[in-house]
């Protein structure tokens, strides 16, 4: 009698991933397996029967027993059954979302905080800046023009660069100009544009006052250089043209301007302030006081803007 065995069906075969278990062949299956064990052998006949000792009975059953476990161990239908997760997973999977999330919010509070006091940098800086920088427009520098002296003053005749006969004027002068920086918490770096001395819109001569540096509450007595050399006067002069052998009765007005910068670095290249002053004077050249003081410090003599 054959033996029969159960295929696994296709939905026994889930996954890869399983666990299995034996299972004893049931009651018909064992009694067949039995009967396969004492049969007769194919070369005795069904109908004989052996007699044995009860010793020999003994070894026989034991020795059919065994065959009977084999044959049951070798007919064991093999059932899969599927992994379940453990619980234990879930809960370590929740916890690092949990995690997850708390570093996350920690990281958003961190820029937060960062982003808060940049800002809050900025705008208190801004705002000291400002600060600095308007109580700085209070100490504007103190500066007017004490006075100027003519040294020398020639008139001749002479050839222009292009060959024309005309007067040429030659002339010195110094100018001496107070600076006073009244700030208590900054210097300033001074300079100046080119000083010029015209007749009307013809000018003269032209000098200029070296730039310094100014600390704070000092001042200074500044000496500029005006000269003109050679000047071509094309007959606009005709005072100088008819008195070239009397300079001593000279009288000619003329007009001083120039324009002086300062510039105060408060807080190192962030905060700075500039102070401008342009200065305009009137004054007299007259022959007979050449080497002598021409005092400017009259409040009509000179303009400050």
């Amino acid at each position: 009698m054959g033996v029969t065995i159960h295929a696994k069906s296709d939905s026994e075969v889930t996954s890869i991933d399983a666990l299995y278990y034996v299972q004893s062949p049931s009651h018909s299956q064992q009694h067949d397996v039995e009967k396969m064990s004492y049969g007769s052998s194919p070369f005795g006949s069904p109908t004989h029967h052996y007699h044995c000792s009860p010793i020999h009975h003994s070894r026989e059953s034991s020795t059919s027993r065994f065959s009977a476990s084999l044959k049951n161990n070798q007919l064991a239908v093999w059932k899969r059954i599927p992994r379940t997760r453990n619980c234990d997973d879930n809960e370590t999977g929740a916890d690092d979302d949990d995690e997850e999330d708390v570093d996350y919010d920690n990281g958003k509070s961190v820029r937060f905080y960062v982003l808060c006091f940049l800002f809050s940098f900025i705008v208190l800086f801004t705002i000291f800046s400002l600060i600095l920088w308007a109580a700085s427009l209070l100490y504007k520098p103190k500066i007017f023009v004490k006075g100027m002296v003519f040294e020398n003053l020639n008139v001749q005749a002479g050839i222009d660069r292009t060959g024309v006969q005309t007067d040429m004027l030659t002339l010195n002068s110094t100018v001496r100009i107070y600076y006073r920086n009244p700030a208590s918490f900054f210097g300033v770096h001074v300079t100046a544009t080119p000083l010029e001395l015209h007749y009307y819109k013809l000018k003269l001569a032209s000098g200029q006052m070296k730039k310094f540096y100014e600390a704070r509450k000092s001042k200074r007595i500044v000496v500029a250089v005006v000269e003109g050399h050679q000047i071509p006067l094309y007959g606009a002069i005709s005072v100088l043209s008819d008195a070239k052998n009397r300079i001593q009765s000279v009288s000619l007005p003329l007009n001083l301007t120039f324009l002086i910068r300062s510039t105060a670095y408060i807080l190192g290249r962030l905060v700075k302030a500039n102070f401008s002053i342009h200065i305009s004077c009137q004054l007299t050249l007259k022959g007979n006081h050449l080497g002598k003081h021409i005092n400017l410090t009259n409040s009509h003599s000179c303009t400050y803007s």
